[in-house]
């Protein structure tokens, strides 16, 4: 699996969850079968344009080549948020979404 990115954005935006709440984390899956780690990178940065509209931040992202895997965490108000900043940014959804909680 290769690492390919990590990116925060400013808390400030529209639906962002309100101050003392901390806003859910989730990692979703995405089978593309022959996905390269190349092709990834546009489609993040799409992600990262569109996140702001909806107090989304997608932090990191990975790639299993080998079997046609994609892995997101994002933080979002909920997981239908997350999925929609997907849907408009490139049209990729995920195929599942886990609500997680980074152990120490």
């Amino acid at each position: 699996m290769v690492g390919l990115g990590s990116y925060s954005t400013s808390p400030s935006f529209r639906g962002a969850a309100a101050e003392g709440e901390i806003m859910p984390t989730y990692m979703d899956m995405h089978d593309i079968p022959g996905v390269k780690a190349a092709d990834v990178v546009g489609a993040h940065e799409a992600d990262l344009r569109v996140q702001g509209q909806y107090g989304v931040n997608y932090k990191s992202y990975w790639v299993d080549e080998e079997n046609g895997k994609v892995f997101c965490l994002v933080d979002a108000p909920d997981p239908e948020t997350a999925a929609r900043v997907h849907r408009e940014a490139h049209g990729l959804e995920a195929h599942t979404l886990y609500k997680v909680t980074e152990g120490g």
